[in-house]
């Protein structure tokens, strides 16, 4: 859920050794799924595009303060690089985390297993690259997001220079695959 990231402090501090992973995907796309999503409840930010910018820039800004905070505590992985190449980011996520790799691992959609989340119908296929690129569709009706997201979207996908505003320091955090 959208709201995860807001408690990796408590986390941290119940649980010290845990590992973090944080599933960062385009700006752009991950807000637009947001708005398109209809939450049952809980998620009063999602049915405007301002509000969610200023969420997901919230988001960024807190997440680059547990990177200088707790560094090495969060893994960021992205999801246009899962998508790329999953066996890939799946092994090196599994290496972090300590895991054996387990071929059913590429294979997800066809556990039978009941899902209870916005994605319950997506976790029964393949993965399909097909919603990578879906928000372009609708980017003339996103400049309010775009507006908002922009210190965000110019750094993409390192992270930006927007603690400044809040308080929040910024280091920058360990990313999978970054160069």
């Amino acid at each position: 859920m959208p709201n995860n990231f807001a408690h990796l402090g408590l986390i941290h501090l119940i649980l010290p050794q845990a590992k973090i992973v944080d599933a960062r995907r385009h700006p752009l796309a991950c807000c637009f799924s947001i708005f398109k999503q209809h939450f049952a409840r809980g998620q009063g930010f999602s049915y405007d595009l301002a509000d969610i910018g200023r969420y997901y820039v919230d988001y960024v800004a807190l997440m680059a303060h547990f990177d200088s905070a707790i560094p090495g505590k969060v893994l960021r992985v992205f999801y246009e690089r899962m998508i790329d190449d999953p066996e890939r980011e799946i092994r090196c996520l599994l290496e972090c985390l300590g895991l054996p790799f387990e071929e059913n691992c590429l294979l997800f959609h066809q556990n039978e297993r009941a899902v209870r989340t916005a994605s319950s119908e997506q976790v029964r296929q393949p993965i399909f690259k097909d919603s990578v690129e879906q928000w372009r569709f609708y980017e003339p009706w996103l400049t309010p997001l775009k507006t908002i997201l922009a210190p965000v979207l110019a750094a993409w996908p390192d992270v930006p220079d927007i603690g400044e505003s809040n308080g929040s320091p910024i280091d920058g955090g360990q990313q999978r695959g970054s160069t």
